[in-house]
């Protein structure tokens, strides 16, 4: 039988203070606050000044965002302080491999999310989070379930890292075929984006004819997320849908951040946050990665609008941007060359989806 204890008997949890922008300093200790841990922040706070020692952070502490955004995180960015709304862990109360606690209280703050108060901001109360079930075995045991993890983490971040060097090498033969397109040293003759590209954009149907099991009548209903996970299918019935798109479809996300995300591999029907790209000329492959180069990301970025609190592409600006247009023997040259590191890229994604299911299998067996 397991041995099950509450979380408050296995380690103290630390709040972080609650500082001021009047602490703020151009240098001195850094102050961790959530979108530092969530990787959203590009400038971190500075503080230079005497706090209690308890509010200290070191590199390899374990921090929990219990506000906004839940989660565990291990800080490994040198000495810092630490901000409200994050508690640090201290292990002084049981024997804990600190892999095994991260693991588990990870797979906790996803159960926990569903008992999160606050109506403007998502946080556990210390009530609940202390109640918190928690899975206690002998250290060896703990050793040994987080060593198992830890390698299947390990090979998912390899095979992430193999699927990235594969499209770093697609992107370097673009570059050795084509050149910058920004400076056109090829000297192609040069179009518009809306000469080469025809843009449609997607249809919303209510939310009250949603529908959440495949049947016989309904259509998936593709929105951004889906790209993330399957975790949130929707579906909309065939008589309603307006916009289809292949799994070979050029599909762009319209808003951000980030905006202007590539993406495709999913059939359905698609929804106003998509667009998908028709080429009226050209090769499709050569097109979708002339639309993924980050000049043209970050010309976009620049000229991008708040629409309804999200940034949104400017269509207008889109169209008019240059496209130097290649010969078609040398655009299908690079598009036989990107379809074949894609079938390394899906042996590749095949393996990876195998690892996703066994750590999730292995979460389950060990922590329910």
């Amino acid at each position: 039988m397991k041995n099950i204890v509450n979380l408050g008997n296995v380690a103290t949890y630390i709040n972080g203070y609650a500082f001021k922008p009047s602490d703020w300093a151009e240098d001195g200790a850094p102050i961790i606050r959530i979108q530092d841990l969530t990787g959203n922040s590009y400038q971190m706070n500075r503080f230079k000044g005497i706090v209690d020692s308890k509010y200290d952070v070191n590199s390899g502490d374990v921090l929990i965002s219990w506000s906004a955004s839940l989660g565990v995180y291990v800080w490994n960015r040198g000495n810092a302080v630490l901000n409200q709304h994050i508690f640090k862990v201290v292990f002084d109360k049981e024997e804990v491999d600190k892999d095994f606690f991260v693991f588990q209280i990870d797979n906790l703050l996803k159960r926990a999310a569903n008992q999160a108060h606050g109506a403007t901001m998502r946080h556990l109360t210390k009530p609940v989070f202390d109640a918190l079930p928690f899975y206690l075995p002998d250290i060896k045991t703990q050793r040994l379930i987080s060593s198992k993890l830890n390698l299947i983490v390990h090979l998912i971040e390899d095979h992430h890292e193999q699927l990235k060097k594969l499209d770093e090498l697609i992107r370097s033969r673009f570059v050795e075929l084509f050149g910058n397109p920004v400076m056109n040293q090829k000297r192609f003759p040069v179009k518009q984006v809306g000469d080469v590209i025809d843009f449609i954009g997607g249809s919303q149907p209510p939310k009250n004819v949603f529908e959440y099991t495949p049947t016989e009548e309904n259509i998936r209903l593709i929105q951004i997320r889906d790209y993330r996970t399957d975790k949130y299918k929707t579906y909309i019935p065939r008589k309603l849908a307006k916009r289809f798109c292949t799994a070979d479809d050029i599909m762009i996300g319209r808003y951000g951040p980030p905006i202007f995300q590539i993406l495709g591999g999913i059939e359905g029907s698609y929804n106003v946050a998509l667009m998908k790209a028709v080429p009226k000329m050209g090769n499709r492959e050569f097109i979708r990665w002339f639309l993924k180069q980050e000049c043209l990301l970050h010309y976009l970025e620049g000229m991008s609008k708040r629409t309804a609190g999200q940034d949104g592409i400017q269509m207008d600006k889109l169209k008019k941007y240059p496209f130097p247009y290649p010969p078609i023997e040398l655009q299908n040259q690079f598009a036989n060359f990107a379809k074949q590191l894609d079938k390394s890229k899906l042996a590749v994604q095949k393996s990876l989806d195998e690892l996703e299911i066994l750590k999730k299998s292995l979460m389950q067996q060990y922590f329910g």
